[in-house]
C-alpha cells in the first residue's frame, strides 16, 4: 500500500476532527501530500471505522492513483492549495485541513475577516480573510479560497467553515484550531458588548514573534 503513514495520518487527524467538535458526521475533509501525489479522505465514510485503506490517493491532478473509494467532494480545494498556495515564509504546503466547526461558520455570516481580537490569529496571518460564498465542491469555491488565501495560511469559507494548511498535518490542524478559538472568544466578547480588537501593527508583530515560537529541532 502506497503512502501507508500518510494513511494512516488522515485516519488520526479525521477522528480528531469529530472528537474536538470541529465537523459533524463525515462533514470536513483532510489531505496530505507526498511528493506527486495526496492522500485525501474519502467521502461519506464515518471516520471513526476509517482504515488506511479507506483512504484514496490521488495525483496533483486529480487522478485516483489507489484505492477503491471516491476522494472527498471537496477535492478541488486540496489540490488547488498544493498547486497555488504560498506560505507567507515559504514553507512548503504539505497538508490542507477543512472543517465545519460552529463558531468560525457562525463568524463567517457576520463579517469578511475575522476580528483581531487575540494576537493568535498571527499564526494565520495579518488577518484571516473570509472566502466568498460558492457550493462546496465546485471550482468557483476553490478559486474564492484560493483569493481568500492570498498571503494567509488559512481562511473562513463563508457560510461553510475553515480551512487551513501546513508544513505538516499537525501544523495544519493546530491553525485551523487557532481560527476556531479566536472565532469563539470574539463571538462571546461581542456578544457581551463591543470588543477591544488589536491594531494591525500588533497582529504583524506577534507574526514576527512567532517565527521563533517553539522548540528547535
Amino acid at each position: 500500500m502506497i503512502l501507508a503513514e500518510e494513511r494512516a495520518a488522515v485516519c488520526e487527524y479525521a477522528r480528531r476532527l469529530a472528537a474536538d467538535g470541529l465537523v459533524v458526521g463525515t462533514s470536513g475533509n483532510i489531505s496530505v501530500r507526498s511528493d506527486d501525489l495526496v492522500a485525501v479522505t474519502p467521502t461519506g465514510v464515518d471516520y471513526a471505522n476509517m482504515r488506511g485503506e479507506d483512504v484514496p490517493v490521488v495525483s496533483l491532478e486529480g487522478a485516483i492513483v489507489e484505492g477503491a473509494l471516491r476522494p472527498t467532494s471537496e477535492l478541488p480545494m486540496h489540490l488547488s492549495v498544493y498547486g497555488e498556495a504560498a506560505d507567507p515564509d515559504g514553507a512548503p504546503v504539505n497538508a490542507v485541513v477543512h472543517t465545519h466547526s460552529v463558531y468560525a461558520t457562525a463568524v463567517s455570516t457576520l463579517v469578511d475577516e475575522v476580528p483581531p481580537v487575540h494576537y493568535m490569529l498571527a499564526a494565520i496571518g495579518p488577518s484571516a480573510r473570509v472566502a466568498k460564498y460558492a457550493t462546496y465542491g465546485t471550482l468557483e469555491l476553490a478559486d474564492a479560497m484560493l483569493a481568500a488565501l492570498d498571503g494567509r495560511r488559512g481562511c473562513l469559507l463563508a457560510n461553510h467553515g475553515t480551512i487551513a494548511y501546513g508544513e505538516s498535518l499537525a501544523v495544519a490542524y493546530n491553525r485551523v484550531q487557532q481560527l476556531e478559538w479566536v472565532c469563539q472568544v470574539w463571538l462571546i466578547a461581542r456578544s457581551a458588548g463591543a470588543p477591544a480588537l488589536l491594531p494591525g501593527d500588533e497582529i504583524r508583530h506577534v507574526m514576527e514573534k512567532l517565527k521563533g515560537y517553539g522548540q528547535a529541532r
